[in-house]
């Protein structure tokens, strides 16, 4: 069973959005996904409740605090993806990535959320230094031709954790959320540049 986690210190960094992708990139692949949401928030068990059933299914666990990060799913499932709280940590943060294959972590390009995410990422790495977890970082709502990218870079390069991909700023993101889609339930011709954005994520998770 392959397991992905979603981590960033801070909220509205993209956790959900990210995390609700990726189960839908599973699903349209015809694995069978549960999407855990143990972040306060609940935005992933909403975009959850207004999934039509037309579309590949995709479950859930029922949320019962910190519980969610360590349930075991349901006999069948093939593959987990977990959307964690803002400000995980310490012994939480560990029992999460000690069961991850791979951590997916979101960051804009500003001052405030590179610097809270530089933290969480010493201490990601720390704790994954012993495992075969993989890393990475999305660099969210950003233009890969700008300032603020080339930031991004020179700050996950200081840390020594690569950048799968940009991921631009758009109102689709929006959109397919209230509607409890996924990038991958739609068109492709109405969405190629942000499927082509997606696909070093899609290959990476696939490996």
């Amino acid at each position: 069973m392959k397991v992905v986690v979603v981590a960033n210190p801070k909220g509205g960094a993209g956790k959900s959005t990210l995390s609700t992708n990726i189960a839908g990139y599973f699903a349209s692949r015809g694995h069978a996904v549960m999407l855990g949401d143990a972040d306060t928030q609940q935005s992933s068990r909403l975009w959850l409740q207004q999934r039509p059933d037309t579309l590949p299914k995709i479950s859930t666990w029922e949320y019962q605090a910190d519980l969610v990060l360590t349930a075991k799913p349901p006999e069948g499932t093939t593959h987990v993806v977990i959307d964690t709280p803002g400000g995980m940590h310490g012994w939480r943060l560990k029992e999460v990535i000690q069961r991850a294959h791979k951590v997916i972590i979101p960051v804009m390009p500003s001052v405030f959320d590179m610097s809270a995410t530089s933290r969480f990422l010493v201490e990601l790495k720390e704790i994954a230094a012993s495992l075969p977890t993989q890393i990475r970082v999305v660099g969210n709502r950003v233009d890969a031709r700008t300032i603020s990218a080339a930031k991004l870079h020179q700050f996950t390069e200081s840390l020594d954790v690569q950048v799968l991909t940009h991921l631009r700023d758009t109102q689709y993101y929006l959109h397919m959320a209230a509607h409890g889609l996924s990038l991958f339930d739609m068109t492709p011709s109405k969405v190629p540049k942000d499927l082509e954005q997606w696909a070093p994520i899609c290959e990476w998770l696939d490996q």
